[in-house]
């Protein structure tokens, strides 16, 4: 099938209504927009309408990474997603909903209504009011009780109890969720285990000919996946690295002793209870040598040991390393990041009598830069070839190096690069986006100095 990337404006969407729930506790806030008849509306009615008439499914951006959504309720729709991705069928999907209204209706299942006396905000777990408060809409996925009568398919659990559930922070992903009117099982919007996509035209690269639909909202705010984590259990779990920290999580009440319940290795032979904990991911075609933090860093001569025999090498540098690895004199500022893309920097219009600039809602529109590769050449002797170096900065706060390492080691493996080296980050910290970050190389790298 032919494969159109649509963009879409979260800014010309319309007018974005936001207004806080009247419940004792403050858990997220209702929203709805008041569309304005234009192509970005267009295109976004054109992918909810696929999804809710056809089993094809449609990749739409988050502030995470790109998803690759169908229709959760439908199993059709949902092995389709299996079958565009080649994802082993035992790895279980997350559920992205619009609303606490819609997550209430899954956690009821086919029921028509909550149990005789027993309220509709019964059927979140309390554990999770707090995280639901502070971090919805955002990079957060809870696993929750999976009903007797559930309203899913059965390859969204992979045969679990539970499932994954999360509000995404983005107005995009959220509108496109509601015109469907449909839960959307969505892992990230990628080839199995290729890098997840942060932009749209990783998706293209990965899946042009598989689904008919990309949305295009710029490149992704965070740039690794969703923090998934387990409360039905005690003490309560972290069961995949993301985008909110350890430390933030335990400054929620009941949330205090957390505990970290992955592994940066792959796990075999037994059920994932969330996506990202068994199979390999996020690996490049190139192969991938990650300098773990706190080492020595590598010299010319580690370098020229390393890339003996290669024609083209990619650099992923962080903190300390400097240009080029020190191979060439290059030109620029060595420790800035390389040149960036172009970014939307407009917010989406909003009453203001009902909205808060604060708001994680309203924070959804923000588009944000990622770096892109320099390149030069090096001359190895008499007789040899030369060296390609593609060199990608990916600037020194753990959020930039997060948000650009997806896309920079696609970028890399598109300019067709033999090895990759990368300068790994300090996680020991509990910084849970250094985690995240360090997580997806482990399981990249091939080899790890």
């Amino acid at each position: 099938m032919e494969t159109t990337i649509l963009p879409v404006d979260p800014t010309k969407l319309g007018k974005l209504n936001v207004q806080k729930s009247e419940q004792e506790y403050q858990l997220v806030e209702e929203w709805d927009i008041k569309y304005t008849e234009g192509q970005d509306y267009s295109s976004l009615q054109r992918a909810a309408k696929e999804l809710k008439e056809t089993d094809t499914p449609v990749a739409f951006p988050t502030e995470t990474v790109y998803g690759l959504g169908a229709d959760a309720t439908r199993s059709s729709a949902v092995r389709a997603i299996f079958a565009a991705k080649g994802r082993p069928a035992d790895n279980p999907l997350i559920v992205h909903i619009h609303s606490l209204s819609q997550l209430r209706s899954l956690l009821r299942g086919t029921t028509a209504g909550p149990p005789q006396n027993e309220t509709q905000d019964d059927l979140i777990p309390p554990i999770y009011r707090p995280l639901i408060e502070r971090f919805w809409p955002g990079p957060l996925t809870l696993i929750v009780p999976n009903p007797t009568a559930s309203q899913l398919a059965p390859e969204v659990t992979a045969g679990l109890t539970t499932f994954g559930a999360r509000m995404p922070r983005s107005i995009l992903a959220l509108a496109l969720i509601r015109m469907a009117g449909v839960p959307l099982a969505a892992p990230s919007a990628n080839a199995s285990t290729r890098p997840s996509p942060t932009a749209a035209e990783h998706v293209k690269n990965d899946l042009e000919g598989r689904i008919s639909t990309i949305i295009d909202g710029g490149p992704c705010e965070v740039g690794v996946e969703s923090t998934v984590v387990d409360g039905l259990s005690y003490p309560p779990a972290i069961l995949r690295p993301g985008g909110i920290t350890v430390e933030q999580l335990r400054q929620c009440p009941g949330w205090e002793d957390v505990r970290v319940g992955y592994k940066d290795k792959q796990e075999e032979g037994s059920k994932p209870r969330a996506p990202g904990m068994k199979y390999r991911h996020y690996s490049p075609k190139a192969t991938v040598v990650l300098y773990e933090a706190g080492g020595k860093v590598p010299d010319r001569e580690d370098v020229l040991g390393k890339v003996e025999g290669k024609k083209s090498v990619g650099i992923v540098r962080t903190k300390t390393w400097v240009k080029n690895m020190g191979l060439t004199g290059g030109d620029g500022d060595g420790d800035q990041p390389a040149q960036t893309n172009g970014s939307l920097t407009a917010e989406i219009q909003q009453d203001t009598s009902v909205s808060k600039p604060s708001s994680n809602l309203l924070r959804s529109v923000i588009q944000h830069q990622v770096p892109h590769a320099t390149s030069s050449t090096l001359e190895r002797g008499a007789g040899q070839e030369l060296l390609s170096i593609w060199d990608i900065a990916l600037g020194i706060s753990t959020e930039d190096v997060a948000r650009g390492l997806f896309s920079a080691l696609r970028e890399l493996d598109k300019k067709g690069v033999d090895i990759i080296l990368v300068e790994g980050i300090d996680d020991k910290l509990e910084d849970d986006i250094a985690a995240a970050v360090m997580n997806r190389l482990r399981k990249a790298a091939e080899i790890k100095i």
